[in-house]
């Protein structure tokens, strides 16, 4: 599906045109980049969380989540005990899979024994940026992972992170703007 025209007279990636909060992530952050240790923990937890679930569930989710991973502070989630894990599962406001929380938590306590930076790391996997001619025109030409993402997926797993499969990886280069997979209809292709 190429990019569609929205109500507001913009072409747009055909999921970020509706509905309004997908329009606002689209518009706003997804495929800008972004740095810094906790928010880029935060996208990487996110992306996690999101593994079989839609995209929208997280992101209505978001200040949920933030709030109960406390902002997503590597150093304050790795401190989380068996009480916090259970007050999470019982979280009725996030999404209360064990798997998943416990991943957070162990991803945390992997981020604080890096010994190169987080952002660093990751950005570290970002391929270089393609030519406008090669922009994907359509959804079905993006890929759902890439020699990149494979090997930030490898790495992370190797540095004791879960939840961080090729996909998940890729889709947080979409997100944090790794790569911008923006389709060439759309207002915000460059």
């Amino acid at each position: 599906m190429t990019a569609v025209l929205g109500d507001d007279g913009r072409r747009r990636c055909p999921w970020g045109a509706a509905p309004a909060d997908y329009r606002e992530y689209h518009d706003t952050e997804w495929g800008r980049p972004v740095h810094g240790q906790h928010a880029l923990f935060e996208r990487l937890c996110l992306e996690g969380f999101q593994s079989g679930l839609s995209w929208l569930t997280i992101l209505r989710k978001r200040a949920d989540f933030r709030r109960a991973f406390e902002g997503f502070d590597p150093l304050r989630v790795a401190r989380f005990g068996e009480g916090e894990r259970e007050s999470l599962l019982a979280d009725r406001t996030i999404v209360r899979n064990r798997a998943k929380i416990d991943a957070t938590i162990a991803n945390a306590r992997a981020v604080l024994e890096l010994n190169t930076p987080l952002d660093e790391l990751l950005w570290s996997f970002a391929p270089e940026r393609r030519e406008a001619h090669a922009r994907p025109a359509a959804m079905e030409e993006v890929p759902a992972t890439t020699p990149e993402s494979k090997a930030m997926a490898k790495a992370l797993r190797g540095r004791g992170f879960r939840f961080v499969g090729p996909t998940t990886c890729y889709a947080l280069m979409q997100a944090t703007g790794m790569v911008d997979d923006h389709l060439g209809g759309c207002w915000l292709a460059r």
